[in-house]
């Protein structure tokens, strides 16, 4: 149970100075007045005060660390909140809750522990759309706990929020998926996911969201997550679209965003080569990759070159004869390639590719020139110095 003392007043009564009665008074107005008031109202018992506590320690720990630390202890009392009081205070408790969650271990742990989770999950089925939406909320925040992630999975949250990321509304479905990307990062998690058939959700919502938005670089880490899975590559190629969805991430999504598509697409096609193969060139993947061997990632650029070997008529290296460079690589893919549209638009960007490729070597051949450059000489004689070698 919780002390009903703020953890200011017994953080000043522990720092051990010999100080008169009257000293001691003055240090106990550490802990702000606002947040003494709000943890009276909280502790007094009577419904509307509660309700103005809690609406106040919202307020106070929208942006404030130390207001979390400090209201720490208005964890157990806001859930109490959520289980016997009003249905008009469900809202305004679990938003104080969310708040004081945000950038907070211990208080995540805490919210948990105090028995927070059965009203919260109860209220994703609520029709009340405000308190569906805060309820999802609370649960990305709470799940970002790695301590937190098996128990929610164990009170079921995990299908509820596939029900939301089908039926719900476009900030709780955003809230979902970010809520389900961070449970999936722990592994006894992800079979369940993959049990709620939640792609063809996943593959809707980066239909329709901003392809450079936080919420498609999670779909895009959820799906790189479920192809590991016979049963989630399945699933991808045979939803309408699926395959192209994550082609159009590896496109025009975020850095981060493209490395989890690329990754994707790698591991279908390193699991069953001649499956995956087709279903990925046709929807005119090669530009994305070429552009990824530039300006990707460190871990793009060397999945994406690893994938374009994969999908060439042959996976295997050529003689030494025609060594195994990313143009005859390319180049390769191109011959086979149906359509003067894509092939035109992959050989153009093969020639951009091979452009910077040059220009980043000649700016490099220019800064070797200038590190081998005497400070005490003129520019026109290093320069020619540096020729005549």
């Amino acid at each position: 149970m919780e002390s009903p003392h703020s953890p200011s007043s017994s953080s000043s009564s522990s720092e051990g100075h010999s100080a008169d009665a009257i000293n001691f008074e003055a240090e106990e107005p550490r802990t702000p007045l606002a947040v003494r008031r709000a943890m009276q109202l909280l502790n007094s018992g009577e419904p509307e005060l509660r309700l103005q506590a809690a609406r106040d320690i919202r307020r106070l720990t929208k942006t404030s660390h130390r207001c979390r630390r400090q209201l720490s202890e208005a964890v157990g009392p806001l859930v109490s909140m959520l289980r016997v009081d009003s249905p008009e205070s469900h809202e305004p408790a679990l938003l104080a809750l969310l708040n004081l969650a945000v950038k907070d271990e211990k208080n995540k742990i805490n919210i948990v522990e105090a028995g927070a989770l059965e009203p919260i999950i109860s209220f994703l089925k609520s029709q009340n759309i405000n308190l569906q939406e805060s309820a999802t909320a609370s649960l990305l925040t709470l799940s970002a706990s790695s301590t937190n992630k098996p128990i929610i999975s164990a009170c079921g949250a995990i299908p509820l929020l596939v029900d939301i990321l089908r039926d719900g509304s476009p900030q709780a479905k955003a809230d979902a998926v970010m809520a389900l990307s961070n449970l999936s990062t722990h592994p006894n998690n992800l079979s369940i996911i993959l049990e709620t058939n939640l792609i063809p959700f996943i593959v809707g919502l980066l239909k329709t969201c901003k392809k450079s938005s936080k919420t498609a670089e999670k779909c895009c880490a959820l799906i790189e997550s479920l192809v590991d899975y016979d049963e989630g590559r399945t699933v991808l190629t045979s939803e309408e679209g699926g395959v192209l969805a994550v082609v159009e991430i590896l496109e025009n999504g975020t850095p981060q965003s493209r490395e989890h598509a690329v990754g994707a697409l790698l591991t279908m096609c390193q699991s069953d080569r001649c499956k995956y193969r087709e279903p990925i060139l046709k929807e005119g993947v090669i530009p994305g990759l070429l552009e990824l061997t530039v300006q990707g990632t460190a871990k793009s650029q060397s999945k994406a070159r690893t994938l374009l070997q994969l999908l060439r008529e042959s996976p295997y290296p050529r003689s030494e004869i025609q060594p195994d460079t990313l143009e005859n690589i390319v180049c390769n893919i191109i011959s086979k390639i149906d359509g003067d549209d894509q092939s035109g638009k992959a050989k153009k960007m093969l020639a951009e590719m091979v452009q910077v490729s040059m220009e980043q070597s000649l700016r490099h051949l220019q800064q070797r020139a200038l590190v081998c450059t005497p400070t005490d000489l003129p520019i026109a004689g290093c320069a020619s110095q540096v020729s005549s070698k």
